[in-house]
């Protein structure tokens, strides 16, 4: 392992974190990636089961979500673990978790709870609707709110039904978003030494993505619509055919449509009156779309995006997953970077796309995602716990200390 944590950021930060699924780990693995001690406390595992609903520990996707984390398996239903539980928020300061409201009430973990701990300390929740109205306590996953946040009814093809994105986008937006909020409440509790309750929902989350789609709506009435591969208010901007494949173009402005004009030898096109003018492109524009994409049929996908790049109208293919992490650019940018896993040896994981100049990007991760309560008996060393009674929450089964084996 390779201990850079000490020259990042968020160094000197400690992270609680109770979270599963994908949202509430997201939100954490933005602090650890950029230093915090990150312990990621888990529910003590019986024979043949798996907390997890991303898999296995070892499996890629609970790779990426908890690389730079370390292990504990502590049982919070538990008076011993409850106990040891506040412990260590006495000296924590942050504590992320995306349980229900009666859930966070029986384990005694809402915000007045720790505050009695802790005066600094931050809490971060995350859930499928609200912490509060008429919802708030229904179960709430990704697809379930691409359909209730109105993201479906604008994805697909005209006339094809709704249809979902090909991510985990409330997921992963609610995640980005509580550690954003995160940061805030660390912001303010330098100024004022108190930490404060943080939270998002998906719901809250996917109502704010839905961005312009949304004001259509909020100023001016618009429902917007399903409108494929193409632009929803400008043209033309969306997928074409090309000789081998398709490429995506924007050449909505007018300085960009005489461009992709002049430069594909299409002067018909220009000259002709319906497309003269942005809103008469877009009025116009599914005879626009069909003369473009025959347009766009003459050449390749490469021809395509050097042509009209080099003109300053914006094109680029259509990739596989595959295509684009071996993509020029991809590669330069070093998208892909190693973790060393004391089980799977190297593995490649996809790193945080923030770059700050004073921090370099390091070569490879500081430790792969744990194994359940692979670093217990050293995390509770560092909280002060002596050998006699780390043997005794061992032995009771309130913590667990795993070594790494396949789940």
């Amino acid at each position: 392992m390779v201990d850079t944590a000490k020259e990042r950021p968020l160094s000197g930060y400690r992270v609680l974190d109770l979270t599963i699924a994908r949202a509430g780990p997201t939100a954490v693995r933005l602090l650890a990636d950029w230093g915090a001690d990150v312990i990621r406390i888990e529910p003590p595992i019986t024979s043949g089961s798996n907390n997890s609903l991303s898999g296995a520990h070892e499996g890629s996707d609970q790779q990426n979500l908890h690389r730079n984390k370390r292990g504990l398996v502590l049982d919070l239903k538990h008076p011993k673990g409850s106990k040891l539980f506040k412990q260590m928020v006495a000296s924590a300061d942050i504590v992320v978790e995306n349980f229900r409201s009666d859930v966070k009430q029986r384990l005694g973990i809402e915000y007045k709870d720790l505050r009695r701990e802790n005066r600094g300390i931050i809490l971060a929740s995350i859930s499928g609707f609200g912490q509060t109205g008429p919802y708030q306590h229904r179960p709430g996953v990704d697809q379930i709110v691409q359909g209730s946040s109105g993201l479906m009814s604008v994805t697909g093809a005209p006339g094809g039904g709704p249809m979902r994105a090909g991510i985990a986008v409330s997921d992963t937006s609610a995640g980005m978003f509580l550690g954003q909020g995160i940061l805030l409440a660390l912001l303010h509790r330098v100024k004022t030494g108190d930490g404060q309750w943080v939270h998002t929902s998906l719901l809250e989350a996917m109502m704010s993505k839905i961005d312009f789609q949304g004001s259509r709506y909020t100023m001016d009435g618009e429902i917007a619509e399903q409108e494929g591969n193409f632009h929803p208010t400008l043209a033309p901007m969306g997928m074409y055919s090309a000789k081998d494949g398709f490429v995506n173009l924007a050449a909505s402005s007018g300085k960009m449509w005489r461009n992709f004009c002049e430069t594909l030898d299409a002067h018909k096109l220009l000259e002709n009156p319906l497309y003269a003018g942005g809103r008469a492109r877009f009025e116009n524009r599914e005879s626009l779309n069909r003369e473009v994409n025959a347009l766009c049929q003459k050449f390749t996908m490469a021809e395509l995006v050097d042509k009209l790049n080099a003109v300053g109208v914006p094109c680029g293919p259509i990739n596989k997953i595959s295509e684009a992490f071996e993509d020029d650019q991809v590669q330069h940018l070093k998208m892909v970077k190693p973790a060393e896993h004391e089980l799977l040896g190297k593995i490649n994981l996809v790193r945080t796309p923030i770059n700050l100049s004073l921090f370099p990007e390091t070569e490879q991760f500081v430790r792969a995602g744990p194994g359940p309560g692979q670093h217990s008996v050293e995390i509770l060393r560092e909280f002060g716990l002596d050998e006699q009674s780390v043997r005794e929450l061992i032995a009771s089964g309130v913590v667990q200390n795993n070594s790494i084996v396949p789940t």
